[in-house]
């Protein structure tokens, strides 16, 4: 387990932590308005989207409950369900490809 202390050894507040956060990331050049939430919410999308289970998620992000973590995992299964389904239906059949692929068209849709 690790702990967090302000450099006097002294836990922080919720405050000075967030500051700390947002000082952190100013540093890291993470665009502005980057805080403690911002990037514990940009961490628990990045492991569901991984694969992560809720419970992994948890121990890495500190939610208390399965409620608070399953908005990342539910969108998360969502997009993966959406890909392997697409997956099926591979790319386009023979009968659905151009007639003409020698005759290009334009961005228009012209010749």
């Amino acid at each position: 387990m690790t702990f967090i202390v302000t450099q006097v050894g002294e836990p922080f507040t919720a405050k000075g932590f967030g500051n700390w956060i947002s000082a952190a990331a100013k540093e890291a050049g993470l665009p502005a308005g980057a805080a403690a939430h911002g990037l514990r919410k940009a961490a628990a999308r990045r492991l569901a989207e991984a694969g992560a289970s809720a419970h992994e998620i948890m121990a890495v992000t500190g939610h208390r409950t399965l409620k608070e973590v399953e908005r990342y995992t539910r969108t998360a299964a969502m997009k993966g369900l959406a890909t392997s389904a697409m997956a099926r239906i591979g790319g386009p059949e023979p009968e659905q490809t151009m007639s003409n692929p020698d005759d290009e068209l334009d961005k228009n849709g012209s010749k």
